[in-house]
C-alpha cells in the first residue's frame, strides 16, 4: 500500500467523482504539490487509501470516509502579508546584503523584477560606485521595491556618514542596517528625514528601515523611537524639521527586524530556534510599552537555504525570511567563477570564523568558507600578533619575514604606504589616528590583508587563490545537499530568483507533508522517497 494511515478517521465523508481519486505514486505525488487546492486523504471500499483535490464533504450520509486533510496553504500565504503588502512583494523572502557587491546590481535587478526583494550590498564600496550601482538599480527598476545596505562603521565613521548622504540624495526608501553595536546620528538622520505628514495628518514613513540584528541589546534601541537627544542634535543642526522631530517621538526606528543566526556574515553562531523566539518575544514586550501604530515584524536569517529551514523558520513565527550564502553561488552574484564552482562542492562543515576587517580591533568575527583557501588561518594569526604585541616593529624577525613573504607579498612598511594613500581619499582621519600611535598603524596593515581577500576573490585574482576570503555560512553546504541530483547542482543554472521560487514552494509543499503526517498519514516504502521527490519535481519546474 502507498500510503497507510495509523490516526483516527475524521468525522467527515466525502463525495464526488471517482475520476478524482488517485491511488499510484504518480498520481499522488501530483495531488500534494497542489498546495493551491485542498487535500483529501480518504480509503475507497476496497479499503485503498487514495488523494483528491476536488469533491465535497459532508458530516453524514454516503461517501469515502476521510482519514485526513489539509486546506490549501500557498508559498504566498506564508510569512506576514504585511510584509508583502508594504514592499509589493510576491514571497516574504528577501535576499541579503553581501558586502562588496557580491549582492550585486544585477542580483537585486532579478530579485525586483521577480516580485521578490533584494538588498543590494553597497559595505565595502566607494560611494562612485555605489552611485553606479544604485543607478542602473533605480533605472531598470522603476516601481519595484529594492533595498540598500547601510553598514555601521565604528572605525570609518565618515563611510557611514556618506551612505547616507548618498541614499537620501538618491531617493533609496528601503536600508538594510546591519553591523550596529548602538544607533548612530547618521542611522537616525535617515529614518527620520523620510518623515511626512499624510493628508489625514498621520505619519508617513518614507525611508523604510530593516535592521539586521543577532543580540537583544543591539535589537532593543530598534524598537524604540529614535533617541531624543540624537533627534535634538539633528534639529539643532537644521538637518530635520521640528514637525519631523515631533513625529520621530511616535515611530519605531524600524519597521522590521531581521534575526540573524548562524550565517556568512558577522554572527555570534547563535541558533535560530534559541534566537528567533527571544527577539520576537521582546518586540511583543516592547511593542505592548510604546503602542505605536507602526507595528514591527521580525524575519530570519542565518541557515536558511532549503524548504524546510525556511519552514522551520515561518512555524516559529518569522514574519519573511533572508537568503545570503546561497546567493553567492548564484550567477548574479558579483563574485568570480572560481568562487562560484566552489561554492557548489563544500558541505556544512566546511567554514570557520575569522576577523572582520571592519571591526578587526574589536575582535569580531564573521564565517568564511576554509575549504579551498588559507584566509581564515592567517587572518586569525593576524588578530593574534595584535593582540600579542603593540607594534609591528615588536613582531619577531623570523615570524615578521614569514608574514611578508607568504601573506602580505611585501615589506610592511611598504604596506603602510599603501594605506596612507588609500586612506588619504577615503578617510584621512584614520591616518592621522595612527600618526603617533603604532598599534593603530599595525592594525591598518593587518586590515589592508582583510580588506583586499574578498576583493581578490570576487575579482577571481589568480595568483591569490589561497587567500580568498569567501563569506559563507552553513547553509550553503545544507543546499548542495538539497540540490544534488537536480539541475541546480550545477552552479551555472542556479539564479537568485529561482532558488527563491524553489525554497518557498517546496516549503509549502512540506508543510502539507507534515500537516497530514501530524494526522497520522505514514509515507511508507515509495511514499517515503516520494516526500523527497516531491520537493525535487518542484526544483525541475515540471
Amino acid at each position: 500500500m502507498i500510503l497507510t494511515h495509523t490516526g483516527t478517521p475524521l468525522s467527515l465523508y466525502w463525495q464526488g467523482s471517482p475520476r478524482d481519486i488517485v491511488f499510484d505514486a504518480a498520481g499522488i505525488k501530483e495531488k500534494l504539490q497542489r498546495t493551491d487546492l485542498p487535500c483529501y486523504v480518504m480509503r475507497d471500499f476496497n479499503g485503498r487509501i487514495g488523494v483528491s483535490n476536488g469533491g465535497a464533504l459532508v458530516a453524514e450520509g454516503r461517501g469515502l470516509q476521510v482519514l485526513a486533510m489539509a486546506n490549501p496553504m500557498t508559498a504566498a500565504q506564508l510569512g506576514d502579508p504585511g510584509f508583502r503588502a508594504d514592499y509589493g512583494l510576491k514571497y516574504a523572502y528577501k535576499t541579503g546584503a553581501m558586502a562588496n557587491g557580491i549582492a550585486s546590481a544585477d542580483l537585486v535587478i532579478a530579485m525586483g523584477k521577480a516580485g521578490l526583494l533584494g538588498s543590494f550590498g553597497a559595505a565595502g564600496l566607494v560611494p562612485e560606485r555605489i552611485r553606479k550601482e544604485l543607478d542602473a538599480i533605480q533605472s531598470t527598476l522603476p516601481t519595484e521595491t529594492y533595498a540598500v545596505n547601510l553598514i555601521h562603521s565604528p572605525v570609518e565613521a565618515a563611510l557611514e556618514r556618506g551612505a547616507v548622504e548618498l541614499f537620501l540624495e538618491k531617493g533609496v526608501t528601503v536600508v538594510e542596517a546591519s553591523a550596529f553595536l548602538a544607533l548612530t546620528e547618521h542611522i537616525v538622520y535617515y529614518r527620520v528625514a523620510g518623515l511626512r505628514r499624510n493628508a489625514d495628518g498621520g505619519i508617513h514613513i518614507g525611508n523604510k528601515v530593516i535592521a539586521k540584528i543577532s543580540r537583544k541589546e543591539v535589537a532593543k534601541p530598534f524598537m524604540y523611537a529614535p533617541p531624543a537627544e540624537i533627534v535634538k542634535s539633528l534639529l539643532q543642526q537644521g538637518k530635520i524639521t521640528a514637525d519631523q522631530a515631533e513625529m520621530a517621538r511616535h515611530i519605531p526606528m524600524a519597521d522590521d527586524i531581521t534575526v540573524e543566526a548562524d550565517s556568512g556574515g558577522h554572527t555570534d553562531n547563535r541558533p535560530l530556534t534559541v534566537l528567533l523566539p527571544i527577539i520576537i518575544q521582546l518586540r511583543n514586550e516592547i511593542e505592548t510599552e510604546t503602542q505605536f501604530e507602526q507595528k514591527i515584524r521580525v524575519g530570519a536569517a542565518g541557515g536558511i537555504s532549503t524548504p524546510a529551514s525556511a519552514l522551520a523558520a515561518f512555524m516559529m513565527g518569522a514574519a519573511y525570511v533572508v537568503t545570503g550564502s546561497v546567493n553567492q553561488a548564484c550567477v548574479e552574484a558579483g563574485t568570480s567563477e572560481h568562487v562560484r564552482k566552489l561554492l557548489q562542492t563544500i558541505d556544512s562543515t566546511d567554514v570557520m570564523g575569522a576577523p572582520a576587517s571592519d571591526m578587526f580591533e574589536m575582535g569580531v568575527e564573521l564565517q568564511v568558507l576554509k575549504r579551498g583557501s588559507m584566509f581564515g588561518p592567517r587572518a586569525k594569526k593576524l588578530y593574534e600578533y595584535y593582540k600579542t604585541y603593540k607594534s609591528i616593529d615588536e613582531i619577531p624577525a623570523a615570524e615578521r619575514e614569514k608574514l611578508e613573504k607568504s601573506v602580505f607579498r611585501k615589506p610592511l612598511e611598504e604596506i603602510w604606504e599603501m594605506c596612507v594613500e588609500f586612506f588619504e581619499q577615503r578617510d584621512p582621519e584614520q591616518i592621522a589616528r595612527a600618526k603617533d600611535n603604532p598599534h593603530r598603524k599595525m592594525a591598518l596593515i593587518f586590515r589592508w590583508y582583510l580588506g583586499l581577500s574578498s576583493n581578490w576573490a570576487n575579482a577571481g585574482t589568480p595568483d591569490r587563490k589561497l587567500d580568498y576570503q569567501i563569506w559563507c555560512g552553513p547553509a550553503m553546504g545544507a543546499f548542495n545537499d538539497w540540490v544534488r541530483g537536480t539541475y541546480l547542482e550545477n552552479y551555472e543554472n542556479r539564479r537568485a530568483a529561482d532558488v527563491a521560487e524553489h525554497i518557498m514552494t517546496g516549503a509549502a509543499y512540506l508543510y502539507r507533508i507534515q500537516h497530514l503526517t501530524m494526522q497520522g498519514v505514514e509515507f511508507s516504502g515509495e511514499m517515503k522517497a516520494l516526500a523527497v521527490a516531491g520537493e525535487m519535481r518542484v526544483l525541475e519546474g515540471v
